[in-house]
């Protein structure tokens, strides 16, 4: 299921979820129970759980089923009446779920869709949007992600990698201002080298 958040496990991995924690549960509250009565079924959860994710990968038809698809609520600026309905959603449930997005009038909205997850994702008419750089003819460096490259003391290599730098750099500009890793609480790069440190408070 990865790193993924309750609200965005579909309804079968919510369902496993719920009953590994039961099994679980009873395996060590019943100390009179062996074991095994408890590890086999979660195995046998995990492995179906494994191979369902596996299947629904590579049969669209089968996700479909079990997943379902999702659900256009507004479309082209109209509310489809009949689709809410179907989805046993309000009015006000929409406009709650707009208002998550940041919308806060139905004209403002070209397109939502109900996620097969149950989230709404929502696109603005093009005068409502807001406008990006490009709208304004201006090219913008791309600065890529800004990583954490020293965190509370300790070198964080993965994340040199990231933004294309190496443990010299860093020497480097640490010896610039004449500091010693374990001196950072926190330090930041991004792709252009561009840095921020915080250095460790005196008192701590």
């Amino acid at each position: 299921m990865g790193k993924r958040q309750i609200s965005d496990l579909q309804t079968t991995e919510l369902v496993v979820t719920m009953l590994l924690s039961d099994i679980a549960s009873m395996s060590v509250q019943n100390t009179a129970q062996p074991l095994l009565s408890g590890i086999i079924p979660m195995t046998v959860l995990v492995s179906a759980e494994v191979i369902l994710s596996g299947a629904m990968i590579k049969f669209a038809p089968l996700r479909r089923m079990i997943c379902g698809r999702p659900i256009v609520v507004i479309n082209d600026g109209r509310v489809e009446q009949g689709e809410l309905k179907r989805l046993r959603m309000s009015v006000d449930d929409l406009a709650e779920e707009l208002r998550q997005q940041e919308v806060f009038s139905f004209g403002d909205v070209a397109f939502a869709i109900v996620e097969t997850n149950g989230k709404l994702s929502v696109l603005k008419k093009p005068e409502k949007d807001t406008p990006a750089r490009e709208d304004f003819g201006m090219d913008p460096q791309d600065k890529g992600i800004e990583a954490v490259v020293i965190s509370d003391g300790t070198l964080c290599t993965p994340a040199l990698r990231l933004i294309c730098a190496d443990e010299e750099l860093i020497s480097a500009i640490l010896e610039k201002k004449k500091l010693e890793p374990k001196d950072v609480f926190i330090m930041t790069m991004d792709r252009t080298h561009a840095y921020n440190i915080v250095e460790r408070s005196k008192e701590l």
